[in-house]
């Protein structure tokens, strides 16, 4: 059973605010850690990873291992008690960035990952 809001929130044309799935829910609660970053949130100050402030980083195997170190820490610390992280992947070519999280969620052991692609 779900105890949040979907990410993106979302009401039906009945006025209704469905019910998130437990994959969907999570994989928007992984997004808005890598996408919030820490200190955009008043209440929260140290909440997030701020990938979005890596986009004038150079692009390098220094910056990749900074990337999943920060992404890995971050999520075990906000989501820890959700999922288990499996594994940080990032890709840096050229321009381009990619983030993969390979997770477990905690509830039924269920395995899944979450791909996220800068340019």
């Amino acid at each position: 059973m779900s105890t949040g809001f979907g990410f993106p929130f979302a009401v039906t044309d009945g006025g209704i605010a469905p019910d998130p799935d437990d994959d969907v829910e999570l994989r928007g609660k992984i997004i808005q850690v890598l996408f919030t970053a820490p200190g955009e949130r008043v209440n929260q100050p140290e909440f997030g990873c701020g990938l979005f402030t890596l986009v004038f980083d150079p692009n390098n195997t220094i910056m990749a291992a900074a990337v999943e170190f920060t992404v890995g820490q971050a999520l075990t610390r906000w989501l820890g008690d959700d999922l288990v992280v499996a594994g940080v992947d990032v890709a840096a070519e050229d321009e381009a960035l990619s983030v993969e999280v390979a997770y477990v969620r905690r509830r039924d052991l269920a395995r899944s990952a979450v791909r996220v692609q800068f340019r």
